[in-house]
């Protein structure tokens, strides 16, 4: 019988380990629980059944503070982009403690990034849009239950300064208080904030096993000790910028004395303008790419001809007569004396991609 027992024992321990895995298991029994063990001992006396002996032994069970803060959403690091506001990453927040308890939230950027990171936001997405609106920042997490999760979303904005392949990453603590009871952050969780109940806890000096004592059974995050009350995690952007550069060059295309032959820039020649806006390689795309142009008044634009967007170059990097006529484009002819305007947008221009707008203007 007893090697019986020993065996439903063993079996049992393994039981319990598997589910321990479980994240709705992993809190345990609540604290301030008791829990009572009763024990029967039956004995004779000259082969007499007795009266059954009991004695009964109850406690209370004490608080362990716990919890993880874990990276969500992306593999790896965001992809932003430079100038961007307000991108999101995202973390879980799980409360492992067996009780009910408040976590206060702080983002701090990480040491080392490759830029500055400013307006960073602690929210929760209360309309589950993805992004950051008015009125969802928060500071703590509020009376989370135990095993509860709470997907905690920090924003930041990305500086136009930023360049392609560049990092910022944010620190997301998460540190333990008491439940302060609805809508009020209460005391802090950390080693002052903790009891022993091995220690006197009554005025006769014994022990009151329904006290209910804290143990700090935490683990190390990112930036924080292990059984500090705390729990920290790491993510962060990567910066995808286009790498776009612009060039200008202007042809003669004839004038009134020499005609297409080798013509000059003089009063009544014709210039062809070329603006060339290429990407660079393993760049990202960069899209609504447009192109403003404002003539000196020496030049009149030429109305007949047009503007043309989307052509190519070639080997030399001049334009090739490709492009579309005003395709997204227009021209302010104005009064003469007055600079006249050019206003093209281009396709999207991918990396290794270079686009054209081109026009021609007259000399006065």
């Amino acid at each position: 019988m007893k090697r019986t027992k020993q065996l439903l024992g063993a079996v049992s321990g393994v039981a319990l380990i598997a589910m321990s895995t479980t994240p709705a298991l992993a809190a345990g029994t609540t604290a301030g629980s008791s829990i009572t063990n009763t024990v029967e001992v039956d004995y004779q006396v000259g082969g007499f059944d007795q009266t059954t002996e009991t004695a009964t032994d109850t406690f209370t069970v004490d608080r362990k503070i716990d919890l993880t803060v874990v990276e969500t959403g992306f593999i790896g690091r965001t992809s932003v982009s430079p100038n961007q506001t307000r991108a999101v990453i995202a973390f879980d927040v799980t409360n492992l403690s067996n009780d009910t308890v408040d976590l206060a939230l702080t983002a701090t950027p990480a040491a080392g990034n490759d830029f500055t990171l400013s307006n960073i936001i602690i929210f929760v997405d209360a309309d589950s849009d993805g992004e950051y609106d008015v009125g969802e920042e928060v500071t703590y997490l509020d009376e989370v239950v135990a095993d509860g999760v709470t997907e905690v979303l920090v924003a930041a904005d990305i500086p136009v300064t930023a360049t392609a392949g560049q990092t910022a990453d944010i620190v997301l603590t998460a540190q333990a208080h008491e439940a302060g009871g609805v809508g009020s952050l209460g005391t802090i969780y950390d080693a002052a904030n903790t009891s022993d109940d091995t220690e006197a806890n009554t005025e006769d000096g014994t022990v009151n096993p329904a006290n209910v004592d804290t143990v700090l059974a935490d683990g190390a995050g990112d930036t924080d000790a292990a059984e500090d009350g705390a729990f920290s995690d790491t993510d962060g952007y990567v910066v995808a910028a286009a790498d776009v550069t612009v060039t200008k060059q202007s042809t003669i295309i004839s004038d009134p004395i020499n005609g297409t032959s080798n013509p000059k820039a003089i009063p009544g020649a014709v210039v062809e303008y070329c603006i060339a806006v290429a990407n660079g390689s393993g760049a990202a795309t960069a899209t609504a790419v447009t192109v403003s142009d404002t003539l000196p008044v020496d030049l009149e634009i030429d109305d007949a001809f047009g503007v043309f967007v989307d052509g190519t170059v070639d080997g030399t990097g001049a334009c090739n007569a490709d492009g579309v006529d005003n395709a997204n484009s227009n021209f302010t002819d104005n009064a003469l004396g007055t600079p006249d305007e050019v206003n093209g947008t281009l396709s999207d221009i991918a990396a290794g991609v270079t686009r054209t707008l081109y026009f021609r203007a007259t000399i006065n």
